[in-house]
């Protein structure tokens, strides 16, 4: 197959996934990888008359995938069976089966919709950065939150205050730097500018203990002496000023909010989340369910376009 599919998983079933999706699918006609969701058909078809969109389903078994002819005339599906009430359960034999299938190399490009963390993970990870990373037996992983223009990657992702500067090592932030600057050059053949807050505002601190003279300054030193294009560290507070933002192609934050939120604000929803250091593309909207959000159709799939559009040159 000369375009590798893109393998999606649904996520939620309590989620604006399939409100998203079938606006994608309206609007992008001309895809070069096939389309492969799983998901439940109950699921599928009740959105699908919700939504009132129309589209033939063809049925996919996932242990001949080899043998089919995909296109994208039809939805693709994968069918796993949900029963109310055990959500857990449908979203693990989802990822089993979508694992199952990236393992074998059949395809290197995944997404998955919008999960409610603290429901699945149950407290056990993080993120679904994390957990997919365990499933792999990866331990170096990143988080970036990709825009053309800007991208953004936090050293820490869903920690607790409290505990980040308990995570903070110059290793940490080194392997975030080494796999930012292989995704671009591996993906677009330059060796990006990236900049580096500082933990603490304006980068000081009243504390015997300065996190940013003793941990951050000291790696990006180092990381500048081994070729890496990276400054810092910069107060966060500034370092989004237009001026100061436009000299660098990635901004890495000691923790989650200190660099999503700026980019939400910047880009809305014109990024995506890419999971460094995997042997595919995992890549994810850059939202959650956003269950406030159900059934009105009003929702934006921009953050999903750029998703799969991305992946199709791929």
């Amino acid at each position: 197959m000369r375009n590798k599919p893109i393998l999606i998983l649904a996520g939620d079933p309590k989620s604006i996934f399939f409100e998203i999706f079938f606006k994608f699918l309206k609007k992008e006609k001309k895809l070069k990888s096939p389309l492969i969701l799983v998901a439940s058909k109950i699921i599928l078809k009740n959105e699908m008359r919700k939504f009132k969109f129309s589209k033939k389903i063809r049925f996919i078994n996932s242990q001949n995938l080899e043998k089919n002819k995909l296109n994208n005339n039809k939805i693709n599906l994968i069918n796993i069976p949900y029963n109310l009430g055990h959500k857990k359960k449908y979203l693990k034999e989802c990822f089993d089966i979508s694992c199952k299938i990236l393992k074998t190399g059949f395809t290197n490009k995944f997404v998955n919709g919008p999960i409610t963390k603290t429901d699945f993970l149950n407290k056990k990870f993080l993120g679904i950065t994390e957990y997919i990373a365990k499933r792999f037996k990866i331990k170096k992983v990143a988080m970036l939150i990709y825009n053309k223009e800007l991208s953004v990657c936090p050293i820490t992702t869903h920690l607790p205050l409290k505990l980040v500067h308990k995570r903070l090592s110059k290793k940490l932030i080194k392997e975030k730097v080494e796999l930012i600057n292989t995704f671009y050059k591996k993906n677009f053949n330059f060796k990006p500018k990236i900049a580096i807050t500082g933990m603490n505002p304006h980068c000081e601190s009243i504390l015997k203990v300065n996190e940013d003279t003793k941990i951050v300054g000291p790696a990006v030193l180092s990381l500048k002496n081994l070729g890496y294009k990276v400054d810092g560290p910069f107060p966060a507070d500034t370092i989004f000023l237009k001026q100061n933002r436009k000299k660098f192609n990635v901004i890495i934050g000691i923790y989650h909010d200190q660099v999503i939120s700026p980019l939400k604000t910047l880009k809305e929803y014109d990024a995506f989340n890419i999971t460094l250091g995997l042997p595919f593309f995992r890549i994810s909207p850059d939202h959650g369910p956003n269950i406030l959000m159900l059934n009105k159709n009003k929702s934006n799939p921009t953050s999903l376009i750029k998703t799969i559009k991305f992946l199709d040159e791929k």
